[in-house]
């Protein structure tokens, strides 16, 4: 993969607003050592996610995670200048686990079709090796469905065969796996061959999208970003975006309108109050968009409250359901964060996506939309994009250089990717007694 010159390591942040972005970077070079102090004694407390992914915004006035998913699928976009910190956080994360793994049973999507998601596991299973694990891939389709193989575009062969359940453990065929790591967010429901096993599986069945929210992690992410705020003297509102949750929606019987137009009307008034405050004169928006689930389904861009009462038949069947064919009950109605972040010469909009292994940032690349505007989704089923790998890691601030330089633009990033994965940790702190 060609990741460009070095100057297009970081997007041009194509804003006038650009200093209440500024300070917060400031703020974070200024504040350096008591950042990691902060988290490092979260983190005593705190269960640790086997991997996560977070999304940003950079809006340039704020810098936002809007979403953070579990079960991340794009380790092949990230820069292999990187892959040294990605083994050796593997392997902190599997000797938390188990300690004497040797063997790892590597769960996959049901994608047997979706090149790009195959790069992906490749992509992993290489950096398990790496970290000096024997790892096969286990399918949980029917012994027929299962393709024998998934040949990668540099020609390498994945071997893949159906997921055995015998009493308390599951294998594959001359493979009995210490450890069982899901690349599969489970929309569909906790698969009955993986349940109450006696090897650990990773994430937890639990926080598979059939029973996490997205509202339960943004509730313990602003709750962080008031504690992180107050003692870094920063506006939370700066780094946490708005929200409310709205159940009991049925898009295609319309019911729940009022509802969702009641926190859409609620969500956008509190944003506008906080624009007037900072002088920022975009027009506030937000983002409706299924409580569970990832993929880029079931989201809309709302700008007034009455667009949720006047959507048309296509719109409410693109709300209606997400993957796996799962119907939309709930919602979040979450703040719009604009995207200032642009690349090439085509000013295509760009936002970040930082990748995480236990508790450390492992690197992350940017998802590129050419066609996409700055309040607009950017990760659309069928999109096309270009991932830019980030140039510089984001743990090694330099206080020599502007606020906005690659290694403190990065450095920022993975700050509040941080602060998300510490709620993801909170989420799994609160599902530590869930049985599937």
């Amino acid at each position: 993969m060609d990741f460009g010159p070095a100057h297009q390591a970081v997007p041009h942040l194509t804003t006038a607003l650009t200093g209440p972005l500024l300070a917060l970077e400031e703020r974070f070079l200024e504040r350096e050592t008591r950042i990691e102090q902060w988290f490092h004694e979260r983190w005593l407390d705190a269960p640790t996610p086997f991997y996560a992914s977070v999304d940003l915004r950079n809006a340039g006035f704020k810098l936002a995670p809007v979403d953070t998913n579990l079960f991340p699928a794009g380790f092949n976009n990230l820069n292999p200048a990187f892959h040294p910190l990605c083994v050796q956080a593997l392997q902190a994360a599997v000797e938390r686990l188990c300690p004497k793994a040797a063997r790892i049973l590597l769960v996959p999507e049901n994608h047997t079709r979706n090149t790009f998601y195959w790069e992906n596991i490749g992509a992993l299973v290489l950096l398990l090796e790496r970290a000096g694990y024997h790892v096969r891939i286990g399918s949980l389709l029917s012994d027929g469905e299962t393709p024998p193989s998934m040949t990668l575009a540099n020609g390498r062969v994945l071997p893949v065969a159906p997921i055995i359940r015998d009493g308390d453990r599951v294998a594959v065929a001359g493979f009995n796996p210490c450890l069982v790591l899901l690349n599969n967010d489970l929309s569909a429901g906790p698969p009955e061959i993986l349940q109450g096993l006696a090897q650990p599986v990773m994430p937890p069945l639990s926080l598979g999208w059939w029973n996490r929210l997205k509202s339960d992690h943004f509730t313990q992410y602003q709750r962080l970003a008031v504690e992180f705020g107050a003692v870094n003297d920063i506006d939370p509102w700066l780094i946490d975006p708005v929200f409310r949750r709205c159940g009991r929606i049925d898009f295609q019987k319309r019911e729940g309108e009022d509802c969702l137009a009641q926190n859409v009307d609620e969500v956008l008034g509190l944003v506008r109050e906080k624009y007037r405050e900072y002088g920022i004169t975009q027009e506030p928006f937000v983002i409706v968009k299924a409580d569970a689930g990832t993929y880029g389904m079931g989201i809309m861009t709302v700008r007034h409250a009455d667009e949720v009462r006047q959507l048309n038949r296509k719109q409410r069947n693109k709300m209606s359901v997400i993957k796996e064919g799962q119907t939309v009950r709930e919602v979040m109605v979450q703040e719009g964060v604009y995207t200032f972040e642009t690349l090439g010469p085509q000013q295509a909009v760009a936002e970040p996506v930082v990748y995480m292994v236990d508790r450390f940032v492992v690197g992350g690349f940017y998802r590129v939309h050419s066609t996409r505007g700055i309040d607009e989704n950017l990760n659309a089923p069928g999109m096309h994009f270009q991932s830019l790998a980030f140039a510089d890691s984001c743990s090694n601030p330099d206080d020599t250089q502007a606020p906005d330089a690659g290694p403190n633009r990065f450095y920022a990033y993975g700050v509040i990717a941080r602060l998300a994965l510490l709620a993801a940790a909170r989420e799994l702190q609160g599902t530590a007694g869930d049985k599937a």
